[in-house]
């Protein structure tokens, strides 16, 4: 990784962008596949094979709508990033990236890790167990995850 964290910070909220746009844009077309089944299937079906294939396919559609709603939450997190993620700030928060003696942390939404340059680094929630042990640390500060003890070396 370079030493321009706020370039690596930017790139990693670009990936995480991407990643949620492309999850939205999966979720939208099964949702629209699924309301097609459930028209054609409307006029295709009968009795009580009819009631189980339409439920079934509506269970689909609550899913998938529940999915859209949860990955648009994702990506309105991702843009109020945004405008902080110029701010170094001495305290962990949503667009920090966090370099622990473990590894490094940008907290965003939850895209696991990926590999900027020759580091790994986790892009994890703030609500995430990590991203909530992380939220308001300051460099110096422990904590232990999964039973490993890990200290913030530095907050970008």
């Amino acid at each position: 990784m370079t030493n321009n964290y706020f370039d690596t910070k930017h790139e990693l909220l670009e990936i995480a962008l991407k990643r949620t746009n492309d999850r939205i844009s999966m979720i939208a077309s099964a949702l629209e596949t699924a309301r097609d089944s459930s028209t054609d299937d409307t006029k295709s079906s009968a009795g009580d094979k009819y009631e189980t294939s339409r439920e079934m396919i509506q269970q689909d559609i609550n899913r998938y709508q529940k999915q859209l709603l949860e990955a648009n939450k994702d990506l309105q997190q991702l843009l109020n990033i945004q405008p902080v993620i110029r701010n170094e700030t001495p305290i962990a928060r949503a667009g920090s990236l966090v370099q622990t003696d473990v590894g490094f942390y940008f907290i965003a939404t939850s895209i696991g890790a990926v590999k900027v340059g020759d580091s790994t680094i986790f892009i994890i929630s703030p609500l995430s167990p990590i991203g909530q042990l992380l939220i308001g640390k300051k460099i110096g500060d422990s904590f232990v995850f999964n039973t490993v003890n890990q200290k913030v070396n530095a907050i970008y």
